[in-house]
């Protein structure tokens, strides 16, 4: 048909925009590049061995069981094994309280089927992880951005901002947070935040969605409790994944909620793909229940935190006056600000051109803010690569405060190419 099928599509599909990462990985497909782009894990972090073995002894053992259906809430020794997990993190669930889900990104999905109608409003952080706000674009919510600080969603402003709207007859009904290395700055949010937000949510009578994907990925710090933990009425969705300790090709992941909302998602569930991938299930159930993804999870550590400090290192040594960075205890990111003049959408394709790659800080935005800022993912690149990269990319940002330079007579370029003002 010449005119195609737009007049066809529904509301909520003309609504649907790409993902501005999976768009831009579209252009970094030559040699050499560098990519900070993505939130890889590792492939030296997958327990390819342990793996094999648990799929040869499964396939051995009972093939009909693992290869067969499975019931929508999960497989039930996987989640026993979950839950017991989770309640040596002060979390109070049972069975009845977990699902297991085809990677987080479903139990977000699932989430907002059950909960948004469209023009409800989800709040959020300012910046926030995109797949997040997208999923809840796609249900036609409106977003309400809450800027994030060095210690994550600031209670103080979140609750100014949320009891303004409630006086003005908006209906927020969720407020979505990555408080544990969040996604994209890395910064983390402290216990007393954690439990003013929830005290906050609570007046307000809203849902809180804490995904928690990064939580065993710590490299120094002390753990803290997550906010479902300090959860008394059933109002926190906790959400976590074997993404990032096992395989995201798996795509396994698990969502823990009051019995209410789960017999909810359920039937959703039901509706969008039966159960999750079974085998999948069962190799992580093995993963657990033979110990070895604790022990997996210090290999893990030992080798994203010499990633991190090379990533550190290295902007310290290469980058110039005016850029800053997140010093992140865990996760997979770095956050870095340059001078505000500087617009990281349009240096990228410039970047592209010296061979690194890195998401503008426009993709986490809801409200249009980031133009100043980027996310680095430490943990796919090699050490000498991470190395090469920010010192590329440093050159670049050095190129662009030049450029800035020649038209702001009273900044002076320094023969170490540093600008300075006068």
């Amino acid at each position: 048909m010449a005119d195609g099928f737009e007049h066809l599509f529904s509301e909520r599909a003309r609504g649907l925009k790409a993902s501005m990462i999976r768009e831009l990985l579209k252009l970094t497909h030559q040699k050499d590049i560098v990519l900070f782009a993505g939130g890889l894990p590792n492939p030296a972090a997958f327990p390819v061995e342990e793996v094999k073995t648990i799929c040869q002894d499964l396939l051995s053992g009972d093939p009909d069981k693992v290869l067969q259906y499975g019931t929508t809430e999960g497989v039930t020794e996987l989640r026993e094994q979950l839950v017991e997990r989770m309640r040596r993190k002060s979390i109070d669930c049972d069975l009845k309280n977990t699902i297991i889900t085809s990677g987080s990104q479903q139990a977000l999905d699932l989430v907002s089927k059950v909960f948004i109608d469209p023009r409800d409003m989800v709040v959020c952080g300012a910046p926030t992880f995109l797949g997040g706000a997208g999923v809840f674009a796609s249900y036609q919510a409106q977003m309400e951005a809450i800027p994030v600080d060095s210690e994550g969603m600031p209670p103080d402003i979140l609750e100014d901002r949320l009891w303004k709207l409630h006086r003005h007859g908006r209906n927020f009904k969720m407020l979505y947070m990555l408080p544990t290395f969040q996604n994209p700055t890395g910064v983390t949010a402290p216990e007393s935040r954690r439990k003013k937000i929830i005290d906050i949510c609570a007046e307000l009578d809203m849902v809180i969605i804490e995904d928690d994907p990064y939580c065993d990925i710590r490299y120094s710090g002390d753990d803290l409790r997550p906010v479902k933990s300090f959860d008394k009425e059933g109002r926190v969705i906790y959400m976590s994944t074997f993404s990032k300790i096992l395989s995201p090709g798996l795509r396994v992941a698990w969502l823990t909620a009051s019995e209410e909302i789960t017999s909810k998602l359920v039937i959703a569930k039901q509706s969008t793909d039966l159960c999750t991938n079974t085998l999948g299930q069962y190799i992580s159930y093995e993963y657990l229940a033979r110990g070895l993804v604790d022990k997996h999870v210090e290999l893990i550590k030992k080798l994203y935190r010499t990633k991190r400090d090379i990533m550190l290192k290295s902007l310290k040594d290469y980058m110039p006056e005016g850029v800053s960075w997140t010093k992140p205890d865990g996760g997979m990111f770095c956050w870095v600000t340059v001078p505000n003049y500087i617009d990281t959408t349009e240096m990228f394709n410039r970047a592209i051109a010296n061979n690194v790659a890195y998401v503008p800080g426009t993709a986490f935005y809801t409200n249009n803010g980031g133009h100043d800022a980027m996310r680095l993912n430490f943990t796919h690149p090699t050490d000498e690569m991470i190395r090469v990269g920010v010192e590329r990319l440093a050159k670049v940002i050095e190129a662009e405060i030049r450029e800035h330079a020649k038209h702001k007579p009273h900044l002076d370029v320094g023969k170490d190419g540093m600008i300075g003002g006068v």
